[in-house]
């Protein structure tokens, strides 16, 4: 026995609105049997937009009883039902969300006409409830209200039924389908093509737009769980109506995906992806030459298009290792932005210090440029070399001098230690701190897939 429903409500998601009208038909596989409908009072204004839509206003609903008050009448039409809808994670998501508040555990198998209509009546110029039916010549004459909308849908699936030569509808229904769980814009087949390895997956819109991007050890594994439980929040239910299409890139590991996963995130700036968008160091030491010549260093946030001699994750790690370089050097804390008072200076010449401009310009700027030969000597080059996509190739991530270069494939016959010739071979990337941080936290915990480089030929 199939339960087709249609809902109105008072927004677009379960958890922060009400029901305002709920409609079912029990069909049982070739007419419907009974019929259910009623009006809601959702305990709440319904806001104008879903007044003008639905023509259902507040003094309709004053009267009418709460979702509370029949829920126990709704299990019982459901619970032991196929639950069919026109876009059936919208209304399921709803009901099990006000049925589990009520004390009741829906739990249905289902079935999406918007799904069925795309598989058993492809080619049509559109699956929209309102067009479909009207393509299908199903009438409706209560539009955007749940009894006209559940009995058109009643008619279509009905159609679907007899028209189901290649039994779709059997096969969303087996045990081991998830198809029920998909989006409803998005194609079967393009979870069946996605690969069982690391990689990362972008989902698009419907004019093609990346809205999501992932990474995973696990492509089609991790695609799907996208796509299990029933979350009831705003940002899932848009999130799943906005899929049409996925794509993926497969990577030889799954530090290559995550290092893509946060490069894409960067330069698409996909919508619903929070994460990634802002990790960056938050601080550099920067150096720059004042109006007499002197080379300064100071912490300061970093700047787009400036180079920091150095990263730091937070203004006390900056000023820690420059006061660390003005003690080892003997650099004036004047010029370093530590002493800012009018007194004289702190370092161990005094009055005769570069400040005070006794100091000469080429001696004092000879102590910066070695304290910061010195930060550099302490950063490391060095490459990883792992697993590629397959066995004629393997993957390879460098960190230059400290900061993230770049990453690619390289063949397995490649002389990795020729460090010009291994940066010609890998595509070149903005150095991203987080990307670096797992890099080097990788060659900490897998040593020997670290090549390193001497310190002379990484400079030249």
């Amino acid at each position: 026995m199939y339960a087709i429903v249609d809902i109105e409500t008072t927004g677009g998601h379960a958890s922060a609105n009400g029901i305002t009208e709920v409609a079912i038909r029990i069909h049982d596989g070739m007419q419907v049997t009974h019929r259910y409908e009623t009006l809601i009072n959702p305990l709440r204004d319904i806001p104008v937009f879903i007044r003008a839509l639905t023509g259902i206003t507040n003094e309709m609903v004053d009267d009418a009883p709460t979702f509370n008050q029949v829920a126990h009448e709704i299990y019982q039409l459901l619970h032991d039902k196929i639950f069919v809808a026109h876009n059936v994670n919208f209304d399921y998501s709803f009901l099990r969300y006000h049925l589990s508040a009520a004390g009741y555990d829906l739990n249905c198998n289902k079935l999406c006409t918007v799904r069925l209509g795309r598989k058993i009546l492809p080619g049509l110029p559109s699956y929209s409830l309102g067009k479909l039916c009207h393509h299908l010549g199903i009438g409706n004459t209560s539009r955007h209200r749940a009894g006209g909308d559940a009995e058109a849908t009643a008619e279509l699936f009905g159609l679907l039924l007899r028209s189901d030569s290649n039994k779709h509808i059997l096969a969303s229904l087996k045990k081991n389908s998830k198809e029920q769980n998909l989006p409803a814009n998005l194609p079967k087949g393009m979870i069946d093509s996605l690969p069982m390895m690391p990689g990362v997956y972008y989902f698009h819109d419907q004019k093609g737009k990346v809205i999501y991007v992932g990474k995973a050890v696990n492509i089609k594994k991790r695609v799907c769980s996208h796509f299990s439980g029933n979350n009831p929040n705003l940002q899932r239910q848009e999130f799943l109506k906005n899929i049409y299409h996925i794509t993926h890139r497969e990577c030889g590991t799954e530090l290559m995906s995550l290092a893509l996963e946060a490069i894409e995130i960067k330069r698409l700036w996909p919508k619903y992806n929070r994460s990634l968008k802002r990790f960056e160091h938050t601080f550099g030491l920067y150096t720059y030459e004042d109006q007499r010549g002197y080379l300064r260093l100071a912490v300061d946030k970093n700047r787009k298009h400036a180079h920091p001699v150095h990263n730091c994750r937070s203004l006390l790690e900056g000023y820690s290792m420059l006061n660390l370089l003005m003690e080892e050097f003997g650099l004036c804390p004047k010029l370093c932005f530590i002493q800012k008072n009018n007194e004289v200076c702190g370092s161990p010449s005094g009055e005769l210090c570069a400040c005070t401009g006794h100091e000469e310009v080429d001696v004092y700027n000879h102590k910066v440029n070695t304290a910061i030969e010195s930060l550099k000597e302490q950063l490391p080059t060095f490459a990883i070399r792992d697993k590629g996509r397959n066995w004629e190739e393997q993957s390879c991530m460098l960190i230059e001098n400290g900061r993230f270069y770049g990453m690619g494939y390289i063949p397995n016959d490649f002389e990795v230690n020729n460090f010009d010739a291994l940066k010609a071979c890998l595509a070149p990337h903005p150095d991203n701190g987080y990307i670096r941080n797992l890099v080097v936290a990788f060659a900490e915990r897998y040593p020997a897939r670290k090549v390193e480089f001497e310190l002379v030929e990484a400079f030249s």
